[in-house]
């Protein structure tokens, strides 16, 4: 058994006398697709928050590959490799895709700022490389077609992809994605579906938070369940979809085929 890429281990957030995610112990395995459900209020975000760095716990740790990281801020996270989206999207609207791509390849650059004021080999050499990676990544979410448009005309489900592809742009080892499938039709859940899929195919393992139960049973590897904070419940799709806690708790009466 390979050791875990990402360990929560007694990861506490507490608001004043709320508290968001109470005590969870979770490990993401190297190349699974996890994904984390629960009813709205169950601290999902919160504990997403509190694995990529963009807040810290009140108490318990975060591991990366076996290295303390509690505390440590977004920036320090991307730095590992640990990169995510957001509900809302967040790109550039008034920058071209591909411009949205190459500003988040900055980690990633080789040259610095000399470099471009002196136009040197090392910078040229830096710009083939990162226009490669940029139409590498568009092929691969589909936004081939759109490399010069401006974000903000994009629809909504193809602005979520761009955002997925400027998460892709940091080369991520885990990549947390926080509902993907909101807004978006059956048929492009059903996209979704298959680039997540490709995205575990190409070595980055992925963490989702998602409503989308068809869309979680039919990727996900393994499922972890919050219930006002708590971890509930956590295994196969089938286990934890067919779970009685998890029916009477969250899914009610409809059950999930996995």
């Amino acid at each position: 058994m390979s050791a875990p890429l990402l360990t929560a281990r007694g990861l506490t957030r507490r608001f004043g006398g709320l508290v968001a995610v109470n005590n969870v112990d979770l490990d993401v395995m190297p190349g699974e697709i996890l994904g984390l459900i629960g009813s709205n209020g169950a601290g999902k975000t919160t504990l997403f928050n509190l694995l990529c760095g963009s807040m810290p716990p009140t108490s318990g740790e975060v591991l990366f590959e076996g290295q303390n990281c509690t505390g440590w801020p977004a920036h320090q996270m991307a730095r590992l490799g640990a990169l995510r989206t957001f509900q809302i999207t967040s790109v550039f609207p008034e920058e071209t895709v591909a411009n949205n791509i190459r500003i988040a390849s900055f980690r990633t650059r080789k040259s610095g700022w000399l470099d471009s004021l002196l136009y040197s080999a090392r910078f040229r050499r830096d710009e083939a490389d990162l226009n490669g990676r940029v139409d590498q990544i568009l092929g691969f979410v589909g936004l081939a077609g759109r490399r010069e448009h401006l974000a903000r005309i994009l629809p909504y489900g193809e602005q979520r992809k761009l955002e997925v592809a400027i998460a892709m742009a940091g080369q991520p080892r885990l990549l947390m994605l926080d509902e993907p499938a909101a807004g978006m039709n059956p048929d492009e859940g059903a996209r979704l579906v298959d680039m997540i899929r490709r995205i575990r195919d190409s070595g980055v393992t992925v963490v989702l938070v998602e409503h989308h139960m068809r869309v979680v049973a039919s990727v996900c590897d393994r499922i972890a369940v919050l219930d006002h904070g708590v971890k509930i419940a956590q295994g196969t799709p089938t286990q934890v979809l067919n779970d009685p806690e998890v029916i009477r708790i969250y899914l009610g009466r409809e059950k999930v085929s996995a």
